[in-house]
């Protein structure tokens, strides 16, 4: 079994606390030196207890959810044989409630815009193959709860 981790680090500065008006920013430090700013989603807490300009913990589980998505589509386009010149996902989440007064993503969606190029071209079945064997195989998604969906798109490259 592989270890996966990163140190989260907060810190309340000079804030009461107890009034609930201290800042949600924080910082996720990852073992290769990343440092990422995050902090809680201003849906959440209002500015200026959050920080707009930090990645919240929602934003980073679709994140995670795309970036797996994609690194098994790749690696299975490529032992297919397929070239892929172009990978873009405007992924998004839905959060709502489930149950017991609980918040949580309800689904994750998907929308991969991939261009491909070169000698084998791929079709539909193909492609919508790819994904399918990519949702299968990524770890987050078999990690999670919500229902995860794919909605792509693919194109070839312009040949100039």
């Amino acid at each position: 079994m592989s270890p996966y981790g990163c140190i989260v680090e907060w810190s309340r500065g000079e804030a009461p606390f107890t009034d609930g008006q201290y800042s949600r920013a924080h910082a996720w430090r990852f073992d290769g030196g990343a440092v990422v700013r995050a902090s809680s989603s201003p849906h959440a807490v209002r500015v200026p207890w959050s920080d707009p300009q930090g990645v919240d913990p929602e934003e980073a589980l679709v994140a995670a959810a795309s970036s797996c998505h994609m690194l098994w589509f790749l690696s299975l386009a490529a032992e297919q044989g397929y070239v892929v010149d172009n990978y873009s996902d405007a992924a998004e989440a839905q959060m709502g409630p489930i149950g017991f007064g609980r918040q949580g993503i309800l689904k994750i969606l998907l929308h991969p815009q991939v261009t491909f190029s070169g000698a084998r071209t791929p079709d539909d079945g193909a492609v919508r193959q790819l994904h399918e064997v990519a949702h299968e195989r990524c770890y987050i998604a078999n990690s999670l709860r919500s229902e995860i969906r794919v909605e792509g798109g693919w194109r070839m490259a312009d040949a100039s």
